[in-house]
């Protein structure tokens, strides 16, 4: 099992590494990027993984699905949401969970980033 910290192969993420035990702040873990998605992993293990992502304004995801939930926090900016056919604005704050195999997407009202927590089972 993959612990905190370790890469596939057993070699330790540094970066990861460095988060262990500290007062962070998840906005700051990812810059903006001029037009385009950029991402952080903080976390990531066989049972799931957390994610940071920002987006440029009009950056977003296409429509997918995944086999496990997956939890969004929206921690700075705004967005559209789509989860099985309902649209959502989400602001700073807010919070949405995609059931596995639900269809969803989501764009950028103005650049924003967000937490992804998946939970693998």
């Amino acid at each position: 099992m993959a612990e905190f910290g370790l890469e596939h192969g057993g070699k330790p993420d540094k970066k990861r590494e460095d988060l262990k035990g500290k007062v962070i702040y998840l906005p700051d873990l990812v810059d903006y990027a001029d037009g385009t998605v950029a991402s952080r992993m903080v976390i990531n293990r066989m049972t799931g993984s957390v994610t940071i992502f920002s987006f440029d304004e009009n950056e977003g995801l296409s429509e997918h699905t995944s086999p496990f939930d997956a939890m969004v926090t929206i921690l700075d900016g705004e967005c559209e949401v789509w989860v099985a056919g309902n649209t959502f604005q989400m602001k700073t704050g807010e919070t949405i969970i995609f059931p596995a195999g639900a269809p969803h997407a989501l764009s950028a009202i103005t650049k924003f980033k967000m937490s992804l927590v998946m939970i693998k089972e």
